[in-house]
Parts: C-alpha cells; structure tokens; sequence
C-alpha cells in the first residue's frame, strides 16, 4: 500500500497530485514500484520495490530526469518564480539505502512521519 501526502508549501495541490501521478506513471513503465511517497519542502522520500537487475542508479536518475521535464512542460509559469536561473528542480545529490534489519512496516512508518 502506498500513500502520499504533502508538507511543502512551495507547490500547490495540484502539481503535488501531478508528482505523485507521474512518480507512479514512470515506475510503471521502467519496473520498479513506488510502495511509499512523501513530499517535504525541500526533497522527496520514496520507499521502491525491484528487481536486483535494475539498477538504483537507473531508478533515480530517471525519476529526477523524467519529473524535472514532466513538471517543467506543465507548470512552467509556476516554477519560473523558484526556479530562475535554470531549468531544474533536483540537486545532483541523492541516497539510497536497502532495508536489511529494518522491516518494511518500520521504513514506511518513517516516511510517513517525514516532514
């Protein structure tokens, strides 16, 4: 089960449920699945399901890449006001880490409790 919920302020209602969509729209297609979402202001927490063949590397560089221009072409007029120097929305930084001693329920429990 996965949920999403929102504690940014600096995107309104509607590109949150967009993210969200186009998260799990991109997962779908490149085979992986999103089990947990949440938005904080400043970054994103997913908790992902895959196969050992693909790669984590893959899994975020094409999330970062395919949201960036998904949320460039639909709310350009908005991110313009945060975003004026270039097109971007996520730094070059991430991490990842794969549950070993954690149980699934304890990780999603803290993504839920984020932000």
């Amino acid at each position: 089960m996965r949920s999403a919920s929102a504690s940014s302020n600096s995107f309104d209602m509607g590109i949150l449920l967009f993210l969200d969509n186009s998260l799990i729209n991109i997962s779908n297609k490149y085979d992986f699945i999103i089990l947990e979402i949440e938005v904080d202001k400043n970054h994103i927490h997913l908790m992902v399901e895959s196969e050992p063949k693909v790669s984590l590397l893959m899994i975020v560089r094409v999330l970062k890449q395919q949201i960036t221009v998904r949320l460039w072409n639909d709310f350009s007029k908005h991110l313009q006001k945060h975003f004026w120097k270039e097109k971007t929305i996520f730094t070059d930084g991430y991490f990842v880490s794969t549950i070993g001693e954690v149980s699934s329920e304890a990780l999603k429990n803290y993504i839920q409790n984020q932000g």
